[in-house]
């Protein structure tokens, strides 16, 4: 488990710094691979990240009791804690007010209050993808496109790319970057596509150029999703795919458009969105539906 702590104005775009609320929230995003939260409270923002665990509560637990540590702060200050992902509906706190909440929404909200101009995000987790635009007043979602029915779109399809390469997770998208040829993989399912990677390698390609083979089919099947809604500038990139730069590069190469670097790591843009969103309902200025039904659209 990580920790790190920052002055909000390192980190929040000054436009938003105002909207501000005064008062203590938590915004935990508990992922398929990775659990992730934030706390907002006074000029600071303090962020706790770790691998999931198999009971999603126990996880939350650990992040909370984590982030009190860090911050100083007493499980009475918390006014609200704000739980979003693949694990939202198991968490739990019988002493603190806590409500769940969609991921489309959070990282909507985080990703305006980190960049004002943001219009269009690209959110890949461990097992779906999201393209989403929003209202750059105020961070609503006004469309958005997802698909978790496959995996090809997705951290599990890297997760078994690097794995059957050899590679450490960590790693791969520095090795597709270092490829010098450029593979075509045909496959849209992952079943498919690992018979096509021991062709490959069969072939005795590169696990670079496979590796970068991959990344391009990940991130196309991605861009059908944004196209789908229309992509608008500012572009941003969250989620815990967001780290790898091999799919950066990738999805930037075929949208011909580059992302906007945050000042805070990406992978936490959904709990902060949640953190934000908890502020507004403590405070009452949460003067929209936070939980929408989401549509899923296949890529």
């Amino acid at each position: 488990m990580s920790e790190s702590s920052f002055k909000i104005a390192e980190v929040i775009d000054p436009r938003k710094i105002p909207e501000l609320q005064p008062v203590t929230t938590i915004g935990i995003d508990i992922g398929s691979r990775q659990s992730k939260a934030v706390m907002v409270s006074g000029d600071h923002i303090h962020t706790v990240i770790t691998a999931s665990g198999v009971h999603p509560a126990e996880t939350a637990t650990r992040l909370v009791n984590k982030l009190l540590k860090v911050s100083g702060r007493q499980r009475s200050d918390i006014a609200m804690i704000a739980g979003t992902g693949y694990g939202r509906i198991a968490l739990q706190f019988e002493d603190i007010r806590a409500e769940v909440i969609t991921e489309i929404t959070c990282h909507a909200m985080g990703a305006h209050f980190l960049n004002a101009s943001t219009r269009t995000i690209i959110d890949i987790g461990g097992q779906d993808c999201k393209a989403i635009k929003l209202d750059t007043r105020n961070g609503r979602v006004t469309e958005f496109a997802m698909n978790d029915k496959c995996a090809a779109g997705s951290g599990r399809f890297l997760e078994k790319t690097a794995e059957m390469l050899g590679y450490s997770l960590e790693e791969l998208g520095s090795r597709a970057m270092a490829s010098t040829k450029e593979l075509q993989m045909s496959s849209q399912c992952v079943v498919f596509a690992e018979s096509e990677i021991v062709s490959l390698k069969a072939k005795n390609e590169t696990g670079e150029d496979i590796a970068a083979g991959v990344h391009f089919a990940i991130a196309r099947r991605v861009c059908n999703l944004v196209n789908r809604i229309g992509l608008d500038p500012e572009l941003a990139f969250s989620g815990g795919v967001s780290n790898n730069i091999g799919v950066k590069y990738a999805l930037e190469s075929l949208l011909k458009r580059p992302f906007v670097t945050p000042r805070l790591n990406a992978v936490f843009a959904g709990c902060l969105g949640a953190a934000l969103i908890a502020q507004q309902k403590v405070c009452g200025t949460a003067d929209f539906d936070t939980t929408p039904e989401q549509v899923e659209v296949e890529a």
